[in-house]
């Protein structure tokens, strides 16, 4: 398994090697996304470069839940579309770390005020890539863990 900057987690079903109109080959991971079928070919020599990482190991998950419990962050008052943006690349870097910042982040904007359509659905796809890996990463189901979010997030 893996884990492909935005999508989350994906299985790797296959290892192709395509040839080129130039006579070049070369060497692709097939990866299926689980949450949603879409099978993605990542070539294995931009593998690192595109973000494909492993599942994160059970001292990233403890960091992801410190930085989840976290309360005393200075929210900066910003335009949402600037917030947006900023939080839409810290979602598309991969990173578990700035993906569990989005989230709790947007858990406290939530608490003083409505999110816009846009934070709405990035606030869910935080949370469901934090979760999907999580539960791998713990070998529990994703139930659990949103019961683990909830439990210290205090939702």
């Amino acid at each position: 398994m893996a884990v492909y900057p935005a999508h989350g987690v994906g299985v790797v079903q296959n290892i192709e090697t395509k040839k080129f109109a130039d006579g070049k080959r070369e060497s692709f991971y097939v990866l299926r996304i689980l949450d949603t079928g879409i099978t993605i070919m990542i070539p294995m020599g931009n593998a690192v470069q595109v973000g494909l990482r492993g599942i994160m190991d059970a001292t990233a998950v403890r960091s992801v839940y410190k930085i989840l419990k976290e309360r005393e962050v200075e929210l900066e008052p910003k335009p949402w579309n600037r917030r947006y943006r900023q939080y839409m690349e810290k979602l598309k870097s991969g990173s578990p770390f700035e993906i569990a910042e989005v989230l709790r982040n947007l858990l406290l904007l939530k608490s003083e005020k409505a999110l816009s359509f846009g934070e709405r659905k990035m606030l869910d796809a935080a949370r469901s890539l934090l979760v999907k890996e999580i539960s791998i990463a713990k070998s529990v189901t994703e139930e659990a863990v949103e019961a683990d979010l909830r439990r210290f997030l205090n939702l």
